[in-house]
């Protein structure tokens, strides 16, 4: 099964790039090991690297996945200030969950002249192939948030994704130490889906072998949907006869997603539920008690970090760096970010304070008694607290 897995993938990648001409002449089968911090020579091999003097602006193509979910819409913005703050110029295009769509657009960006690449890539595996391109033109490639896998990718600037799945499993295993659990895990296109995973079962494994608790469901979600989270705990549901203890869902709109599945069983807000990325509506959520975690990661800083790193690189200049990842290839070195578990109980000390959400916002259809205080008043009397969901 493994084989014919890897087969498929490789026949996947082969029809991509042929498709979008990424296979081409001028020693682009190999880009030379290595290829992290080449600050004096070429990036990963190929072209030798153009690089930008200290006067000159920097042209930055950022290459994402999607902007479904309201935290890459955070991330957009977020590069876009962090450039023109730094006088870069940014492209960014978006290719909605399509693999080939992002490699055309990277492709694009190459012939726009780019100087380097932030990729949130679709496809792990896949977008290698964009490293490989760019570096045959002496573009850097930074991996934003999600690992490029196999390939000599310059840095990896992110959250540290197996700590987020450990933070996700343990909160919920602390407060329900014993039951039947449901994982709900990412898209299987993505590799922080895997990642997540990994954490996930760090730390419920050990339980699972004292038999403390027992998975009754374990899968993917299809392109981190929600509807497809609602599916897979309803089936969950239906064959543990409700008798679900916990959820541990990846992120916030597989939560959302799990929550609804629960409510239909007249069982939201008596299951715990993790999430990921703090989430508007998954605050209100977890205020009115149906979700129980979220896991924030401070985009700002995530944001911020890539577009200084991308600048240096651009400019042949080496980052530092706080870690390496292992991509399948390399170790990549790697920028990794602090992050925070999130309940009702530190809302205003993380997300409110770090301007990440407004607390009236928040509280915006959350029942009245729900909201924390602010400032000494109580939140749960600002503008549109008293209106149900």
């Amino acid at each position: 099964m493994r084989h014919s897995k890897v087969w498929a993938a490789a026949v996947l990648l082969a029809g991509l790039l042929a498709a979008t001409g990424c296979v081409s002449g001028g020693g682009g089968g190999d880009t030379g090991g290595g290829g992290n911090n080449n600050a004096n020579g070429g990036a990963g091999g190929g072209t030798a690297r153009r690089k930008k003097g200290p006067n000159e602006p920097v042209k930055i193509g950022f290459s994402m996945d999607t902007l479904k979910e309201e935290r890459w819409q955070r991330d957009k913005e977020l590069v876009e200030k962090h450039a023109r703050e730094r006088g870069a110029e940014v492209l960014i295009d978006v290719a909605n969950g399509d693999d080939r769509v992002q490699l055309n657009q990277a492709e694009n960006m190459l012939t726009k002249g780019v100087d380097v690449l932030i990729v949130a890539p679709h496809n792990g595996e896949v977008a290698a192939s964009i490293v490989e391109a760019a570096h045959r033109q002496g573009v850097p490639v930074i991996s934003y948030d999600r690992l490029i896998k196999n390939s000599a990718v310059d840095l990896y600037v992110a959250s540290q994704v197996v700590q987020i799945g450990e933070m996700q499993a343990a909160y919920l295993l602390k407060r329900a130490p014993k039951g039947n659990y449901v994982i709900v895990q990412g898209s299987a296109t993505d590799n922080n889906a895997k990642l997540l995973h990994q954490g996930h079962m760090n730390i419920l494994q050990p339980a699972v072998d004292r038999g403390d608790i027992k998975i009754v469901a374990n899968q993917a979600a299809r392109e981190w949907l929600a509807d497809e989270a609602l599916k897979i705990v309803e089936n969950a549901l239906t064959r543990a006869n409700n008798d679900v203890v916990a959820v541990v869902a990846s992120n916030d709109g597989t939560a959302r997603g799990s929550i609804q599945a629960l409510a239909n069983q007249g069982l939201a807000g008596k299951v715990l539920v993790s999430g990921q990325d703090a989430d508007l509506a998954s605050m209100r959520e977890i205020l009115a008690g149906r979700q129980t975690m979220t896991v924030y990661k401070p985009i700002e800083p995530l944001a911020r970090s890539a577009v200084e790193a991308a600048i240096k690189l651009a400019r042949g200049e080496r980052p530092a760096t706080n870690g390496a990842v292992n991509n399948g290839r390399m170790d990549v070195p790697a920028i990794l970010h602090d992050l925070v578990a999130v309940d009702k109980d530190n809302i205003v000390q993380t997300v409110v304070k770090d301007g990440y959400h407004k607390l009236e916002r928040i509280c915006e259809g959350v029942a009245a008694g729900k909201c924390p205080r602010a400032d000494g008043a109580d939140a749960a009397a600002q503008p549109g607290a008293n209106k149900e969901q």
